[in-house]
Protein backbone atom coordinates (compact mmCIF):
# COMPACT_ATOMS: atom_id res chain seq x y z
CA UNK A 1 0.00 0.00 0.00
CA UNK A 2 1.12 3.64 -1.14
CA UNK A 3 0.27 6.41 1.07
CA UNK A 4 -0.84 9.83 -0.90
CA UNK A 5 -0.20 13.15 0.00
CA UNK A 6 -2.90 15.47 -0.28
CA UNK A 7 -2.86 17.20 -4.11
CA UNK A 8 -3.89 20.82 -2.44
CA UNK A 9 -1.27 20.96 0.23
CA UNK A 10 1.35 20.29 -2.27
CA UNK A 11 -0.03 23.06 -4.66
CA UNK A 12 0.11 25.33 -1.72
CA UNK A 13 3.47 24.72 -0.78
CA UNK A 14 4.31 25.35 -4.44
CA UNK A 15 2.20 28.38 -4.22
CA UNK A 16 4.17 29.85 -1.52
CA UNK A 17 7.24 29.27 -2.81
CA UNK A 18 6.86 31.51 -5.89
CA UNK A 19 5.63 34.38 -3.39
CA UNK A 20 8.80 35.78 -3.76
CA UNK A 21 9.74 35.33 -7.19
CA UNK A 22 6.22 36.14 -9.09
CA UNK A 23 7.28 38.86 -11.22
CA UNK A 24 10.49 36.20 -12.77
CA UNK A 25 12.39 38.17 -15.17
CA UNK A 26 15.47 38.85 -12.76
CA UNK A 27 16.42 42.57 -13.53
CA UNK A 28 13.31 42.80 -11.38
CA UNK A 29 14.51 40.28 -8.96
CA UNK A 30 17.79 42.04 -9.09
CA UNK A 31 16.05 45.41 -8.15
CA UNK A 32 14.25 44.03 -5.84
CA UNK A 33 17.22 42.66 -3.91
CA UNK A 34 16.14 39.52 -4.33
CA UNK A 35 19.24 37.93 -5.76
CA UNK A 36 21.10 38.67 -2.54
CA UNK A 37 18.73 36.24 -0.17
CA UNK A 38 18.52 32.68 -0.99
CA UNK A 39 16.80 30.93 -3.97
CA UNK A 40 16.17 28.01 -2.53
CA UNK A 41 13.25 27.03 -0.36
CA UNK A 42 11.53 23.84 1.24
CA UNK A 43 8.26 24.30 2.35
CA UNK A 44 6.20 21.29 4.34
CA UNK A 45 3.29 20.40 2.19
CA UNK A 46 1.64 17.51 4.58
CA UNK A 47 1.97 14.73 7.38
CA UNK A 48 -0.15 11.91 6.74
CA UNK A 49 -0.18 8.72 9.24
CA UNK A 50 1.86 5.55 7.87
CA UNK A 51 2.26 2.34 9.64
CA UNK A 52 5.57 0.05 9.18
CA UNK A 53 4.97 -2.81 6.87
CA UNK A 54 8.01 -5.09 5.76
CA UNK A 55 10.43 -2.63 7.30
CA UNK A 56 9.54 0.04 4.97
CA UNK A 57 6.96 2.76 4.13
CA UNK A 58 5.45 3.43 0.01
CA UNK A 59 4.53 7.02 -0.98
CA UNK A 60 3.11 8.11 -3.83
CA UNK A 61 5.29 11.40 -4.69
CA UNK A 62 3.82 14.17 -5.96
CA UNK A 63 5.46 16.32 -9.46
CA UNK A 64 5.26 12.89 -11.29
CA UNK A 65 8.15 11.26 -9.55
CA UNK A 66 6.36 7.74 -8.91
CA UNK A 67 6.11 5.64 -5.75
CA UNK A 68 9.01 4.65 -3.99
CA UNK A 69 8.95 2.53 -0.98
CA UNK A 70 11.88 3.91 2.17
CA UNK A 71 13.32 1.16 3.93
CA UNK A 72 13.09 1.78 8.03
CA UNK A 73 15.50 0.93 10.74
CA UNK A 74 15.13 -3.43 11.38
CA UNK A 75 14.47 -1.85 14.86
CA UNK A 76 11.11 -0.51 14.09
CA UNK A 77 8.67 -2.98 14.31
CA UNK A 78 6.37 -3.84 11.64
CA UNK A 79 2.39 -2.46 12.39
CA UNK A 80 4.33 0.98 14.11
CA UNK A 81 2.49 4.04 13.36
CA UNK A 82 3.84 7.06 12.76
CA UNK A 83 3.92 9.64 10.13
CA UNK A 84 5.45 10.52 7.05
CA UNK A 85 5.77 14.29 6.39
CA UNK A 86 6.43 15.74 2.07
CA UNK A 87 8.70 18.73 1.58
CA UNK A 88 8.61 20.52 -1.53
CA UNK A 89 12.26 21.46 -2.57
CA UNK A 90 12.21 24.74 -4.89
CA UNK A 91 14.23 27.26 -6.50
CA UNK A 92 13.61 30.78 -7.75
CA UNK A 93 10.08 29.36 -6.69
CA UNK A 94 10.29 26.34 -9.10
CA UNK A 95 9.72 22.65 -7.75
CA UNK A 96 13.47 20.87 -7.87
CA UNK A 97 12.20 17.72 -5.86
CA UNK A 98 11.05 16.11 -2.75
CA UNK A 99 12.23 15.23 0.76
CA UNK A 100 9.98 12.30 2.44
CA UNK A 101 10.88 12.13 6.39
CA UNK A 102 9.07 9.25 8.45
CA UNK A 103 8.63 10.16 11.73
CA UNK A 104 7.67 7.52 14.47
CA UNK A 105 6.51 8.32 18.31
CA UNK A 106 8.15 12.03 17.65
CA UNK A 107 11.63 10.85 16.15
CA UNK A 108 12.96 11.17 12.82
CA UNK A 109 13.70 7.54 12.02
CA UNK A 110 15.05 8.35 8.05
CA UNK A 111 14.62 10.90 5.73
CA UNK A 112 14.94 10.67 1.71
CA UNK A 113 15.15 12.88 -1.10
CA UNK A 114 14.41 12.46 -4.87
CA UNK A 115 15.60 15.35 -7.01
CA UNK A 116 17.25 18.13 -5.71
CA UNK A 117 16.91 19.39 -1.93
Amino acid sequence: MAYQFDQGAVQAALDAAKQDFAEGDVQTLVQRGMTTRSTERSLLAECVAITVQDNKVCVELPLGLGTHCIPIPLTIPNGEAGSACLTICTTWGLPTGVKVSVIIAGITVVSETFGKC
